[in-house]
């Protein structure tokens, strides 16, 4: 185990203990997990269950349950472009593919160094912004193909 990742351990253990966490707690432990680690990969789900004495197999059902929990790898930069129904009508699907392009990824993947991550969503309950974009939960609304370029170059740098 890495250094760093030691470190990510000790603190998950710290808030489990804090919290006087048991089993039945799992997805509050499983959303802190996933803040710390910024994704779930098998040694971390086996790590919850050993400190829960609870299942593996559990552990798993849920973060494959639920659809917020990730066993992937995300950028440090979160993309999402909403495609629910008012986005979508003002050419939101046309932004997904400029940032496909942009990035060269598609829809799903993040890119080779780490940086972005590219996703899609359904509504983000901003419909009078439509398009709507977010980047790690900094909402762009009346997005246009043109303000892709804008939103990477904003990130270009960090």
């Amino acid at each position: 185990m890495e250094e760093n990742n030691t470190q990510k351990f000790i603190e998950l253990d710290e808030f489990i203990e804090k919290n006087n966490y048991t089993g039945k707690d799992l997805i509050a432990v499983l959303h802190e997990a996933q803040r710390i680690f910024s994704y779930l990969p098998e040694e971390v789900q086996r790590h919850i269950a050993k400190k829960l004495d609870i299942p593996v197999s559990k552990v798993y059902g849920v973060v494959t349950f639920y659809s917020y929990f990730t066993m992937e790898r995300k950028g440090r930069f979160v993309i999402n472009v909403c495609l629910g129904t008012a986005c979508f009508v003002r050419g939101s699907d046309k932004i997904l593919e400029e940032f496909e392009q942009q990035l060269n990824i598609k829809c799903g993947q993040t890119t080779s160094d780490g940086k972005y991550s590219l996703q899609s969503l359904r509504c983000v309950g901003a419909c009078g912004l439509a398009p709507v974009i977010q980047v790690n939960g900094k909402t762009y609304g009346n997005a246009t193909v043109e303000t892709v370029k804008e939103i990477l170059a904003e990130y270009q740098e960090l």
